[in-house]
């Protein structure tokens, strides 16, 4: 794996790229889910979520739904998401 920095520049939309030997280095596909951290003022961390790892966090997800309007995220996108991610064959978690 390689160790040297990378600069990746934000959209308007706040998206980034992760770069594809990243992505091919860590097995990122589409759809792969991240646990998204604030570090203090320095940046933040992602963090791999696996697939299986998803489902067993009803917790969090139903949290999720219930500061949905604090988060300006529709309830019923909550839902759907989390319906298609059931209905996957690989059981990639979309968000919409």
């Amino acid at each position: 794996m390689k160790r040297f920095p990378k600069i990746v520049q934000c959209d308007a939309r706040g998206q980034i790229v992760i770069p594809k030997d990243i992505r091919h280095d860590l097995h990122i596909d589409e759809g792969t889910g991240f646990w998204m951290y604030s570090i203090t003022d320095e940046g933040l961390l992602l963090k791999k979520v696996d697939i299986p790892e998803l489902e067993k966090n009803k917790q969090i997800l139903d949290e999720i739904e219930s500061k949905s309007d604090k988060l300006k995220i529709k309830k019923s996108n909550v839902q759907d998401s989390i319906k298609k991610y059931k209905k996957t064959k690989d059981g990639n978690l979309e968000v919409i």
